[in-house]
């Protein structure tokens, strides 16, 4: 279980992105969260995992607080949640594989991540995540000869290479026609659903909640302003989370 406990980010130029959000994730969930852009989602999502740091509150994973974690202990939950970022966040010039088995850098002896060595059992079970969604057969290409939708199915193979138990996907759709984001956000309900892997995905549109996912909190202006099923989300409340000058369009 994730609890957010009065989690506040104030930036260093005064910046309040977050506001006393507390919410609480059972495992398994899939959770959507909401807002206009600068609502607070990718900071959200980036505190989490502490690529962020809050300035208030606490992030307990489990009964563990991961606020005050170590670096050694940090870097053991890290290892547990694996990130998908809306721009890919691939190294364009190497392998797919090799950004695949980037997802298992934080179990790799530190000396041999360096020089990308892994061991066979690692590439093959790249070659397997790979062959989940469907590029088996771009294992050996460069990541920036593939499509946008390829290398985003890269990105999330390469965070399934940490048996993850909760992953956060920051925006991964947002860059991607609404054809493709269907398919990308169908792996995310697979693995959700098949593997029971907790998932914290921001998104932009309506449909893309109401249809993935179990239960949506929205953000504005990094203060949480809804917290329940997406069915939920009437007008009024839609006002509320985007503004009064909203159309709802799905």
């Amino acid at each position: 279980m994730l609890q957010v406990e009065h989690l506040t980010k104030v930036y260093e130029n005064g910046t309040v992105a977050l506001e006393d959000v507390s919410f609480t994730v059972p495992d398994g969930q899939f959770l959507a969260i909401i807002g206009l852009s600068g609502s607070g989602k990718s900071t959200l999502l980036r505190c989490v995992n502490r690529l962020i740091e809050p300035t208030e509150g606490r992030i307990l994973w489990n009964g563990e607080d991961i606020t005050a974690a170590s670096q050694e202990d940090l870097r053991r939950f890290r290892r547990r949640v694996g990130m998908v970022f809306q721009h890919f966040n691939l190294v364009h010039r190497s392998k797919v594989l090799t950004n695949v088995l980037a997802g298992r850098l934080g179990y790799t002896n530190p000396a041999m991540s360096l020089v990308n060595r892994f061991s066979k059992e690692d590439v093959v079970t790249a070659l397997a995540q790979l062959e989940r969604v469907g590029l088996q057969d771009k294992a050996y290409a460069r990541a920036d000869e593939l499509s946008g939708g390829q290398q985003q199915r890269v990105g999330i193979a390469r965070a399934l290479m940490q048996n993850p138990e909760m992953i956060l996907a920051d925006e991964p759709v947002a860059s991607l026609d609404p054809v493709l984001a269907h398919s990308i956000m169908r792996y995310l309900e697979e693995i959700n659903e098949e593997d029971g892997v907790t998932v914290l995905c921001s998104l932009h549109f309506l449909d893309l909640v109401h249809k993935y996912s179990d239960r949506a909190i929205a953000l504005n202006e990094g203060k949480l302003v809804f917290d329940g099923p997406p069915s939920e989300i009437d007008d009024v409340k839609f006002k509320e989370i985007y503004g009064q000058e909203a159309e709802r369009v799905g």
